[in-house]
């Protein structure tokens, strides 16, 4: 098989294996023209899934409350410079959603760059409080949107129009209104802590491992 083929069809794979996912976005990043690096990057990816292939996400009884971990990785892109935006959520400790993507603008700042994934993160949280919704399913609290970036934090809760927020207006004032609206709550958190690092970085082993871990991907995922 190609490399093309191989990397579309573990695209399908991080539906059940967020803890790939950011690995699959950066090798579908060079479908176009892959390298002999590119090759190497994917056999290893392949070995690693070869590995772990009793390994899966539970799905836990517990209470439906929403959390939300953010993250956004600057200008993480070397040739052009475009950050990523990674998060997940969890319904109570089950986690239900996960996205990695690349920043379709170049961010100026590591603030920036974070608040452009809280945005996204904002969107696709407030979409499974409405789906929850539909079964009405209504916890009273706000969600918990978790963000290790103090200024990102401090603009999303300071009213007054920045200089900043110029040029990301829209997404300035689109969380802005979810946490007026007492449908989110910024809390911040500790680097070590933040689980969304996984859907943005490449990262060492232990610490891959740790994340891992804290999505609850399991080697015994029904016990």
């Amino acid at each position: 098989m190609t490399y093309q083929k191989i990397t579309g069809a573990l695209q399908y794979l991080t539906i059940t294996h967020p803890d790939i996912a950011y690995a699959v976005n950066t090798l579908s990043q060079h479908m176009h023209a892959p390298q002999s690096d590119h090759n190497f990057l994917l056999k290893r990816l392949i070995r690693y899934i070869k590995g772990t292939t009793n390994f899966g996400l539970p799905i836990n009884k517990s209470d439906l409350h929403l959390t939300t971990y953010s993250d956004g990785d600057w200008a993480s892109d070397p040739i052009n410079r475009k950050s990523t935006s990674g998060y997940c959520t969890f319904l109570s400790s089950t986690l239900v959603s996960w996205t990695v993507k690349k920043q379709t603008t170049i961010s100026r700042s590591s603030t920036e760059s974070e608040y452009r994934a809280l945005a996204a993160s904002t969107a696709d949280t407030i979409w499974l409080k409405r789906l929850l919704s539909g079964f009405f399913i209504t916890p009273n609290d706000p969600v918990d949107l978790h963000c290790d970036n103090t200024s990102a934090i401090a603009l999303a809760i300071n009213p007054v129009y920045h200089a900043i927020t110029k040029h990301i207006e829209i997404d300035h004032r689109f969380v802005r209104e979810h946490i007026s609206n007492n449908l989110l709550r910024l809390v911040p958190i500790k680097t070590e802590d933040k689980i969304a690092d996984i859907f943005t970085k490449p990262l060492s082993t232990p610490r891959f491992k740790k994340l891992r871990d804290k999505l609850t991907i399991s080697s015994d995922p029904f016990v």
